[in-house]
């Protein structure tokens, strides 16, 4: 998300930081690039006016012209105007609200309402512990009920019975009614959409609202549609008083126009972000962390919290020992694999770390196929776990019957035994702390010398970029019982974590060495 405005902005402002003095005729001409490629992301008009007209009145100053590294502080400037654009801070679902806590789901037909809906309950049920029920108030689309049961069904969450012949506003009081008896902490009221906004659809919902008095109502809009999103979140909230703002598609959106635009225009707050279509793919939106992806400075917090989510800590813990032995088998490698899907593989990792703008080229020259990890998986799960513990004892034969069993070929067994032996060495290497997660990476993606600066030596943020406030720090060790989830061996060159200052540099495998093979 943001790729293409990503590009643009980090390119005009590493010309400024290059300067070593700006004048007010470089700000200038800095804004005027900034606020086409802005227009061009499909921002709102005003709200391209008001962020380049409130950069340049701080940027052309004399603190900034007579700074040591003015480039460096114009960087910090739009970084700080961007998340105020985008709300400044980041905005949960509100359920401080006796139970059970009604949320309305709106929105047009087509923006993923049904979908999200079940996303958030899995999130609220899973996340906060909160018993939930689905409930559908749309009578008109075909098996749009039944599409919400299967889904509440997917994630484990309850579903209201359908019975066929009522109306919106009544299966909406029989849901309240229905959680008030069953215990229920939440109760998400799934709305009916058109394809337009209409009377119809506006009335209706209004109904709903009414009768229910929800505590929240999310608007889901598609993050596709630009400045049609912002249009449509408009019209919800004048007529219903739309609470939060849920942005679907995001992952497919390189431009961002309706994100950075939805805040400013409507004044009411993005909530979540849909970043796929699976059930998991939905994430909090913080605007400083998305301040910090547009300028390419990273997002090690998120980084983090994700493999809070998704990496077992005993596990890491035990197989980061064996590393550091300079142990790494099979089994260790298919671990890595699994771990680095779940975390939305290299993609997903490299836009969440500093300093991975620059590269972007470079990866995208080595043709990288992330859907090599299932057939490395494959071809790991068909060995015996004698062969996946000494992968010596692989001869032609025994590559023959694997390659049979998984489908797949002798030579790209022959490449995995290849990266493996590669990798234990690095594991080595880096557990001694020799080497960085960046010669690891730069190694596997045939990149020369590494990432930039190494990354074991990452190079830092301008001063005064955001770091993670001291409750961030504290929520992502509660996760972990107290600890901070173990980060990539030599992250920060065996220092402290970039982004996370005094929290020293904790090993994390599952980031460190990542096999890839490339297209076909």
């Amino acid at each position: 998300m943001f790729e293409g405005l990503s590009d643009r902005l980090s390119g005009i402002l590493s010309g400024l930081t290059r300067r070593g003095a700006l004048t007010e005729a470089d700000v200038t001409a800095a804004m005027r690039e900034v606020r086409r490629a802005l227009l061009e992301a499909d921002v709102a008009l005003e709200v391209v006016r008001g962020f380049t007209d409130a950069v340049r009145e701080k940027a052309v100053g004399a603190v900034v012209l007579k700074s040591v590294t003015p480039g460096q502080m114009v960087v910090k400037i739009v970084n700080d105007e961007l998340v105020a654009m985008l709300g400044t801070d980041a905005a949960v679902i509100d359920l401080n609200a006796p139970a059970p806590v009604p949320i309305l789901m709106v929105g047009l037909q087509g923006s993923g309402k049904t979908t999200t809906t079940a996303k958030i309950a899995r999130r609220l049920s899973d996340r906060e512990k909160r018993k939930v029920l689905l409930a559908s108030l749309d009578t008109r689309r075909p098996a749009a009920m039944e599409q919400l049961a299967v889904l509440a069904g997917q994630v484990g969450v309850a579903c209201l019975p359908i019975v066929a012949g009522q109306s919106a506003v009544q299966i909406a009081k029989r849901a309240m009614d229905a959680a008030r008896l069953g215990g229920f902490d939440v109760v998400m009221l799934d709305t009916a959409g058109r394809t337009t906004v209409d009377e119809a659809l506006m009335q209706e919902a209004a109904e709903v609202k009414a009768a229910t008095k929800p505590h929240e109502v999310l608007l889901v809009a598609d993050a596709l549609t630009g400045q049609d999103a912002v249009n449509t979140a408009r019209a919800f909230d004048q007529r219903l008083g739309v609470t939060g703002i849920v942005l679907t598609r995001m992952d497919g959106d390189s431009r961002g126009g309706a994100a950075l635009s939805m805040r400013a225009v409507t004044g009411k707050p993005i909530k979540l972000v849909g970043t796929g279509e699976k059930v998991d793919a939905l994430e909090e939106f913080h605007p400083s962390r998305v301040a910090n992806r547009i300028l390419g400075m990273g997002d090690i917090v998120s980084l983090v919290e994700k493999a809070a989510e998704t990496i077992d800590h005993e596990q890491a813990l035990r197989t980061a020992e064996k590393m550091r032995k300079g142990k790494f088998d099979l089994d260790d490698l298919s671990m890595q694999l699994a771990q680095m899907e779940k975390m939305g593989g290299i993609g997903g990792l490299m836009g969440m770390l500093p300093g991975m703008g620059a590269m972007k080229k470079q990866v995208e020259g080595a043709n990288l196929d992330e859907k090599m990890f299932k057939r490395q998986r494959a071809i790991i799960s068909s060995m015996t776990a004698q062969e996946r513990k000494n992968p010596d004892l692989l001869k032609n034969s025994r590559k023959k019957r694997i390659a049979a069993g998984s489908g797949t070929k002798v030579e790209e067994l022959n490449k995995l035994l290849k990266m493996h032996r590669t990798m234990a060495d690095m594991m080595k290497a880096m557990g001694s702390g020799k080497r960085g997660i960046g010669q690891a990476l730069g190694s596997m993606f045939g990149l020369g010398g590494g990432m930039p600066g190494g990354m074991g030596g990452m190079p830092g943020l301008p001063p005064g970029m955001p770091e993670p406030t001291p409750e961030q720090i504290e929520a992502m060790q509660k996760q972990f019982g107290g600890k901070l989830p173990p980060m990539p061996p030599g992250l920060g060159g065996g220092g402290k974590m970039p982004g996370l200052p005094g929290l020293g540099a904790p090993k994390m495998p599952g980031l460190g060495g990542f096999p890839f093979g490339k297209k076909k």
